[in-house]
């Protein structure tokens, strides 16, 4: 993992890679991930709801692991590789989650799907044909206020049939 290095200003200087991306930033020592995300990096989609990793809107990947990036000072995503939602879509193309969600109707208002989506992804990656049971447990940690979940839970088991074939 590279040591952070701090600029002249006080700043530290991160380098990690995001969505595929090599990219430098610097940022206070005090920064919180989701605000390296969504005000220095400027990708919208990990939204900020609670600050307190209850709601799990701010869900990300990071080396591969579910992480609420509310709660992780940016400095230790540094040497990292970040998954957000913006990462999902490839080439123009949506990810089997992201298109599954949208024809199970698996979100309303929307502001807790980039979390449900990453936790999904994850879920998928590990477990390609999840029990009920499974997919309940890994999105345990992100709340919707909108939705009943079922339509959520159909949109991952869908995802998890387009993924294996």
């Amino acid at each position: 993992m590279p040591s952070v290095s701090t600029s002249a200003n006080g700043l530290l200087q991160l380098q990690l890679t995001v969505n595929g991306k090599a990219v430098r930033a610097e940022v206070e020592p005090r920064t919180l991930l989701v605000e390296l995300i969504r005000d220095i990096l400027d990708l919208p989609g990990t939204h900020i709801g609670c600050d307190t990793s209850f709601c799990g809107a701010c869900t990300v990947l990071l080396n591969g692991r579910s992480a609420k990036s509310c709660t992780l000072l940016a400095v230790q995503a540094d040497g990292g590789e970040l998954l957000t939602v913006e990462g999902l879509e490839r080439d123009g193309k949506l990810h089997p989650v992201q298109q599954a969600f949208a024809e199970n109707h698996g979100l309303q208002c929307g502001f807790c799907t980039p979390g449900m989506m990453i936790s999904a992804v994850h879920l998928l990656e590990h477990e390609p044909k999840p029990s009920e049971q499974q997919i309940r447990k890994a999105i345990a940690g992100n709340c919707c206020r909108c939705t009943g979940y079922q339509n959520i839970f159909r949109s991952v088991a869908a995802a998890a049939g387009m993924m294996k074939g």
